[in-house]
């Protein structure tokens, strides 16, 4: 039997998590996420879209996989 994987990919900017970004904070979701069975499975340093205008903001996209059950 072949396994099956879903993904969640998290856009968070320093806004989404409570002011600037910090490891504590970071480590929050990541075991926030754990908790429900996701793995970690990357972290991209990117430009995040901004709620206003143009242009993005500095962020990390955080991507999860967990086995379909």
């Amino acid at each position: 039997m072949v396994e099956r994987y879903e993904y969640k990919v998290l856009e968070l900017r320093e806004k989404m998590i409570g002011g600037k970004m910090s490891g504590d904070k970071l480590e929050h979701v990541l075991n926030e996420h754990a908790g429900q069975g996701w793995r970690l499975k990357a972290i991209t340093s990117a430009e995040v879209k901004g709620r206003i205008g143009p242009g993005g903001v500095e962020g990390l996209l955080v991507t999860f996989e967990r086995i379909v059950q």
